[in-house]
């Protein structure tokens, strides 16, 4: 399979909540499409890079630009595209992991669909359907919250997590959980404390949490394994797991009891499985994380969360949840839980007419010299 052409589509399309980012409120979503074209057939990637440098360091026309520019290049010499080749040849630029992702998944669905393979089974997917949790944001007060989370309990999604802050933490779970006494509960903190805070922290123990997310900056592992040895609440890692890598060092000093794996944030879905490997060795539970992608990259997420190590409900849901129109036929969810995608590649396959009502600018991309 060789590389022949390549279709790079931004997209910018509505969401159903606005999102809260590091500059604001966002209205709408906007999304790099990319579509591989081989010798072999098409795929499509997806690329989770926000728009500016908030999450992480990398940035919607940045991740663009390594593609085209850097990537592609590189994936075009191969003599033989494979994703397992393609990750390996991508190695060869030091992070970027969002932009990796993007190029990997295309290159994988394309694969995939040609040899008539599923995602779920080439990764090892295991189950046939995925149990769903919503995540939940800052809200203006606790009673619209309340209200929030009631509606999400009635549509029957199988975890609840609330995002948390200093000034916005003890309350709003103490009310959750009292009104909900047994839903599965975690509060994701967004590496919003420190050490310092550990004391008040504590105090989500009595909540009888399914674990506490990232409470910490993304580097201090040492501090995080302070932390797990104060609280009772098992502490989950995010953005600190880069890598297979980083994730056997959280699991060796003790930094984390549970990790949320995010393919985008670790550079595919291979190095994706890798982590669960590493986590399924030191009987560590994983779950997957979503990043507000739509369809495809719901698609993939579902086809990771099938592996057997993925035993927490994942940030995966139905499409109606972000988008009144997503760019697939919608995902759904029945009895909190979404059916894994069992056709070639994806599974799914974006609909051309709602694509282009979204598309932003196009480029188109033959010469990879």
């Amino acid at each position: 399979m060789k590389l022949e052409r390549v279709e790079l589509r931004r997209i910018d399309i509505p969401l159903r909540t606005p999102f809260r980012t590091s500059l604001g409120l966002e209205l709408n979503r906007d999304i790099l499409l990319l579509r591989v074209d081989t010798s072999e057939g098409s795929g499509w990637g997806e690329c989770v890079a926000m728009p500016e440098p908030g999450y992480s360091e990398e940035y919607l026309d940045g991740a663009a630009e390594m593609i085209r520019r850097f990537l592609l290049p590189t994936v075009a010499a191969l003599d033989v595209l494979t994703p397992a080749r393609v990750a390996a040849a991508m190695a060869v630029f030091p992070g970027h992991p969002m932009a990796k992702a993007t190029v990997e998944m295309a290159v994988m669905d394309a694969w995939l669909r040609a040899r008539g393979t599923s995602y779920a089974d080439h990764l090892g997917g295991v189950r046939a359907v995925v149990d769903c949790g919503v995540s939940v944001g800052i809200a203006d007060t606790v009673d619209l919250l309340l209200a929030e989370v009631s509606g999400y309990v009635d549509q029957g999604y199988r975890r609840i997590k609330l995002k948390i802050e200093p000034g916005w933490d003890l309350a709003p779970v103490r009310a959750i959980r009292e009104r909900f006494p047994d839903v599965a509960l975690q509060a994701d903190a967004n590496a919003a404390y420190t050490l310092g805070d550990a004391r008040h922290l504590a105090a989500l123990d009595a909540f009888d949490l399914v674990m506490l997310e990232q409470p910490l900056p993304a580097g201090d592992l040492r501090d995080h394994a302070a932390l797990a040895r104060m609280l009772r609440t098992p502490i989950c890692l995010d953005e600190s797991i880069a890598s297979a890598r980083s994730a056997a060092e959280a699991v060796a000093v003790g930094a984390c009891a549970i990790v949320n794996i995010k393919a985008g944030r670790v550079g595919g879905y291979l190095e994706a499985r890798r982590i669960h490997d590493v986590c399924v060795a030191n009987s560590v539970p994983v779950w997957c994380g979503g990043m507000l992608e739509t369809g495809l990259g719901q698609a993939a997420n579902v086809a990771l969360a099938a592996l057997p190590g993925f035993t927490l409900p994942a940030d995966i849901a139905p499409s109606e949840r972000y988008f009144a129109t997503d760019v697939t036929a919608p995902i759904t969810m029945h009895e909190g839980r979404i059916a894994v995608p069992d056709g070639p590649g994806l599974g799914l396959d974006p609909i051309p007419e709602i694509v282009e009502g979204y598309t932003t600018d196009v480029v188109t991309v033959t010469r990879f010299s």
